[in-house]
């Protein structure tokens, strides 16, 4: 799975005009389920995030996670983070799981780290959505199940 983390003072997602989800201090964590991923790999992936420490402590260092911070995760399906840009200008991304798959470890995804103990509010897997947030820091960190 490779996910694209950023730690926001708030995060929204709109399908349609309409709010679907929504958070205020946490993470924005976009996924994307590869070809060849398992739920054993979401529960890695999960853990791993939960416990990521990039906010800061009373001596203004990274050492806090989102679960010390009591703050919240936004988890948005974003296929595109399969982009393969090695050949020519269009990226390919045939390395992403299929739809069906995607979705099914996309939703498996975000209740595994709702069940390592942040509130988890969701995008819509494969809908059309605008998402905005506040970056904090900025801290964006990139994490791939293969590296």
């Amino acid at each position: 799975m490779r996910a694209l983390i950023q730690r926001v003072t708030q995060a929204r997602v709109e399908v349609g005009g309409a709010t679907i989800g929504e958070i205020g201090p946490g993470l924005l964590v976009l996924i994307c389920a590869m070809q060849g991923d398992t739920e054993a790999t979401a529960d890695k992936l999960a853990a791993k995030i939960a416990k990521l420490r990039i906010f800061k402590d009373d001596d203004d260092r990274m050492n806090r996670s989102v679960l010390d911070i009591r703050g919240a995760a936004l988890v948005v399906s974003q296929f595109t983070l399969a982009a393969d840009t090695s050949r020519g200008n269009r990226p390919g991304f045939s390395t992403a799981a299929p739809p069906e798959e995607g979705e099914r470890l996309y939703e498996y995804f975000a209740n595994a780290l709702q069940q390592q103990g942040p509130p988890v509010a969701t995008g819509r897997f494969g809908a059309d959505m605008a998402v905005s947030l506040t970056n904090d820091g900025p801290i964006t960190i990139w994490m791939d199940t293969d590296s």
